[in-house]
C-alpha cells in the first residue's frame, strides 16, 4: 500500500459500490474500504495524526469528479 491525498479517499469513499469498515483499538482507529470484497484503501488515524493509504492500481475505483 502507499499513501495518497484525502481527496482521493474520500472519493473511494463515497462511492456506493465500495463498503466501508471501522474498527476503534484504543487511540487507532481503522476505516477500511472494500470492492467486491477486496481491500483497496484504508485510513489510519492514531492521536492526531491521519494517514491515507491505497493499493497499487487504485485509480481505477475512482470516479470522475464534477465541477
Amino acid at each position: 500500500m502507499k499513501l495518497i491525498m484525502r481527496t482521493e479517499f474520500d472519493n473511494l469513499r463515497l462511492n456506493p459500490l465500495h463498503n466501508i469498515e471501522s474498527d476503534v483499538n484504543g487511540e487507532k482507529q481503522v476505516v477500511k474500504i472494500f470492492r467486491h470484497q477486496a481491500l483497496i484503501s484504508k485510513r489510519v488515524t492514531l492521536k492526531k495524526s491521519v494517514r491515507y493509504f491505497a493499493i497499487k492500481g487504485y485509480q481505477q475505483y475512482l470516479t470522475a469528479e464534477e465541477d
